[in-house]
């Protein structure tokens, strides 16, 4: 059984399960600052178990991109060393949101294991939660009893916390979770030494294959567990892995999966895998690296110096100096391996396919560019090495430095070539230099910056803000500096009534007056302690005592969101529980943004209620209590929280809104009392990371503004329903009208559908052993046009059908072929679509027994009938 048709019948039996059948989520995560890849397969699904949103269906199962190359899944010294770790991985995975749970779970991985894939039921071993009594969690009884139903006792393995209990994070759904390990060693093994006693402890051929996972669990902040309301499953099944159990092999780089590269990079290097150690490594490295390289390319991440970019910039450079050194590749070959690459995914993935020109230059730049300094970089390394004195066998931080920053080595890639030439590094050396670079940058920076001039000497700042909106103020010291192309000025004053920004509170605008003439003061921000005022233009009379001058509308309106902030946090706690805490904030004078650590989305309900309980804080008009100076230590006896991002010395400023009610360590600037907000409104809560919600909100005159347009929304619907006495009851009615309507219209379509079919059935026509349909039709959309093509085919042995559409005056192709024929006669539908798309000036792709395509030109439809009739024509006389 092939990888291709592993694959297949892993997605169709679960289809069969009434599984939606999903596409795998990009390798690139944009929306998820806790991951900088996509490293499991439950990843995109987060918001479902967190309950930030709603699965299409509650039966979910895909094959999903994987990479593991960073934070604790960082394997990627090891891969092509050894024969089982990989940088990217498909991961199969089926999914229950609240659907079934352990039981089904279970007598599907092992009915599928053993009776569709076939794998001998006395080499397979299933491990459960045993328990935790630390941790007073109990053994899992349910997938025990389960199991012993199913295979002998002696085969069922009483798993830890570790290995058998799976946490998305400190917090948040958890749960038990059941691992079927299967044994692959030679029988001579197996009799000599017991599988069970191999599970878990890394043998290569006694290894894990599917992970069922049983989220049943909500940690709470304090450590403890409360049943969830619905129970979920998650598994996850390495695809590798598998092929690597279902083909009998001994190493995943033995399967279908990697050998038609290995096949590749072995003729192009005039090599044999298998008969050398050095080129068999450097084999498997490209294999394996090619993968990760060009999917994460095509999913959007282009290789660069810093966070993601940089790791897809080390696994290019590492695949490129094994080919350089082991395999004699002196000039770009990477790039070359993309079309059998993209041949292997044809239909499981197609954005490669659809974009292999543009992920092959990119790999094809890269690798030129660090061929043009490997070459005098290995020379550099092989000098170096010689250069080692006999008791000496480090390469030292310096010199690493030097490798990495003039020739483009990464730290890894010359530890590893020291490695291999029983060598180390100093590491410690090598990232003292890396911070001598970046200091040196920061230098670099402020020296374009300009230097500083100084006007008069000051020993510190003196900031009057909390008490002033204006001063008397002296210039201390200037900077001309250059942003976006625009010359600005950076001024200090010996003191200031300007808030610099921090702590998530925008900096105050304003200006200085000197008389008459008034120098506008856009932003203030802090540098070292500095309090740095941004000006468009430099005062004439920098002697002058001038007036600074706050924007007083500005400051307002922001100190009413900061204060609303502080409010809001603990209302937050109230409603939702102690565990919130702040983790992130941005506070000025439209809005507030207020991030903050929770397990899963707030209700309408508590959003409604926290939003309650501030306003009514607001009109109790509680007179701010702050306190300066105060000892830390003090001020945490106090009750007092620390807010994300503020940095606290030995004496802090507590500010109490309240005294039973919020009580925060804060540098920012606040109302005399709570009244002055006015109102506050939610105006959106969502999530921006796994654990961590955010929500936005306005006061004051904005939230007024808010309510204003709201009301006169309102008004607007009830002018446009008459000015019904029940508003809400006329837009029900409205709503079950439209409903009535859309079910006549589907039954009109269906039964003009059934009259199409018939029309359509006319034209069939039978050609060596073959029902040709090739059409032109009109159907009201493009569920109309999937659902007649499988009509088709459940009706029409050995069918080819070609159907041209025009859905709503846009081009539409559908291709149906038989299973049979797809076998018996090599044919694809993806292909054939694919072909045919370029008619309609569009795209498409799919599965080999059906595909579709859609385009820009609908004129185009009778041109793709005729290509179809020639296209068919070869395979019926064949």
């Amino acid at each position: 059984m092939n990888s291709r048709e592993i694959r297949k019948r892993f997605l169709d039996f679960f289809e069969r399960k009434q599984h939606e059948i999903v596409p795998s989520a990009p390798l690139v995560i944009h929306n998820d600052p806790t991951l900088m890849f996509t490293n499991a397969g439950m990843n995109q699904f987060k918001d479902f178990f967190l309950g930030n949103e709603d699965p299409s269906s509650k039966r979910i199962a895909d094959t999903q991109k994987c990479l593991r190359v960073s934070g604790k899944h960082n394997d990627l010294e090891e891969v092509g060393l050894d024969t089982y770790h990989h940088t990217m991985f498909e991961m199969l995975g089926n999914w229950s949101f609240g659907d079934y749970f352990k039981k089904e779970a279970i007598e599907w991985a092992w009915e599928l294991l053993t009776e569709e894939f076939k794998l001998p039921k006395d080499r397979l071993y299933a491990s459960v939660f045993g328990g935790d009594e630390g941790d007073n969690m109990p053994l899992d009884q349910e997938a025990l009893d389960l199991w012993k139903e199913i295979i002998p006792e002696d085969r069922i393995i009483y798993g830890n916390k570790k290995d058998n209990f799976w946490e998305m994070g400190e917090t948040g759904p958890c749960g038990p979770c059941s691992e079927i390990h299967i044994d692959l060693r030679p029988e001579e093994e197996v009799v000599k030494t017991p599988g069970r006693e191999l599970v878990n402890m890394d043998h290569p051929q006694v290894v894990e294959v599917w992970n069922l996972v049983f989220m049943q669990f909500n940690r709470l902040a304090d450590g403890s567990l409360k049943k969830l309301p619905a129970q979920h499953v998650d598994t996850g099944m390495g695809f590798e892995r598998l092929a690597m159990a279902i083909q009998k092999k001994t190493s995943n780089y033995d399967t279908d999966v990697f050998t038609p590269l290995i096949d590749f990079i072995s003729q192009k290097a005039n090599v044999k895998y298998g008969e050398d150690e050095k080129t068999d490594i450097a084999l498997r490295v490209i294999s394996d690296h090619i993968r990760a390289i060009a999917f994460t390319i095509a999913d959007g991440q282009l290789p660069s110096n810093n966070k993601a970019g940089y790791v897809i910039r080390r696994i290019l450079r590492r695949a490129v100096r094994y080919g350089y050194t082991f395999l004699d590749f002196k000039e770009p070959f990477l790039h070359e391996l993309l079309p059998v690459l993209a041949g292997q995914f044809d239909g499981v993935f197609p954005e490669l396919t659809s974009q292999i020109d543009f992920v092959a230059k990119v790999i094809k730049e890269e690798e030129t560019a660090f061929l043009r300094t490997l070459d005098k970089g290995l020379s550099k390394l092989e000098v170096i090495k010689s250069q080692v004195e006999n008791g000496n066998k480090t390469i030292d931080g310096k010199t690493a430095f030097e490798l990495y920053d003039t020739y483009g080595f990464p730290y890894d890639l010359t530890s590893l070539i020291a490695r291999e030439n029983g060598l180390s590094v100093d590491e410690k050396g090598f990232q003292e230099e890396m911070q001598i670079q970046k200091q040196r940058s920061k230098k670099d920076a402020a020296s374009a910056k300009g230097d500083w001039i100084e006007v008069k000497a000051i020993d510190e700042v003196t900031f009057l803000g909390y008490d002033a909106v204006s001063s008397i103020a002296q210039i201390a010291r200037y900077r001309e500096v250059e942003e976006k192309g625009k010359k600005l000025y950076q001024i200090v004053l010996d003191q200031t009534p300007f808030y610099a920004e921090s702590g998530g509170q925008v900096g105050d605008s304003g200006y200085l007056a000197d008389g008459d003439v008034k120098y506008s003061i856009i932003d203030t921000k802090k540098e070292n302690n500095l309090i740095i005022h941004f000006a468009k233009e430099l005062p004439k009379n920098l002697e002058a005592n001038f007036e600074a001058v706050v924007n007083v509308s500005k400051r307002r309106l922001t100190e009413n969101n900061h204060s609303a902030t502080h409010l809001l946090h603990a209302a937050l706690r109230q409603v939702l529980g102690e565990h919130v805490q702040q983790k992130g904030s941005l506070v000025n004078e439209k809005l507030l943004r207020f991030d903050f650590s929770h397990f899963s989305k707030m209700t309408d309900e508590e959003i409604l209620e926290v939003e309650q309980i501030v306003n009514k804080k607001i009109r109790e008009n509680i007179s701010l209590d702050e306190q300066r100076n105060v000892p830390i230590e003090e001020a945490k006896k106090m009750g007092a929280m620390a807010l994300f991002g503020e940095k606290y010395g030995d004496f802090v400023r507590v500010i109490t809104f309240d005294k039973q009610y919020s009580v925060e360590l804060c540098g920012g600037t606040h109302v005399p009392a709570t009244g002055q907000i006015g109102q506050l409104k939610i105006v959106s809560e969502g999530s921006v990371a796994a654990g961590v919600r955010r929500i936005e909100a306005i006061t004051a005159d904005a939230a007024e503004s808010y309510q204003q347009k709201q009301s006169e929304l309102l008004q607007q619907v009830n002018a446009l329903l008459n000015n019904p006495k029940d508003t809400l009851k006329a837009i029900e009615s409205l709503v079950k009208e439209k409903q009535e309507l859309v079910k006549e219209i589907e039954a009109f379509h269906q039964e003009q559908g059934k009259q199409q079919k018939e029309n359509l059935k006319q034209k069939l026509v039978a050609e060596d052993g073959v029902n040709l349909l090739i059409e032109q039709t009109t159907l009201p959309n493009a569920d109309a046009l999937k659902k007649l093509a499988f009509e088709f085919k459940n009706e029409v042995e050995n069918l080819i059908l070609v159907l041209a559409a025009d859905i709503a005056g846009k081009p539409q192709i559908a291709v149906m072929i038989s299973d049979n024929l797809v076998s018996e006669r090599g044919l694809h539908a993806g292909n054939m679509v694919r072909e045919l798309a370029k008619a309609i000036k569009g795209g498409g792709g799919g599965q080999p027994f059906f595909a579709t395509a859609g385009g820009k030109d609908i004129n185009g439809l009778p041109q793709v009938i005729e290509q179809a009739k020639e296209l068919i024509k070869n395979v019926t006389q064949s």
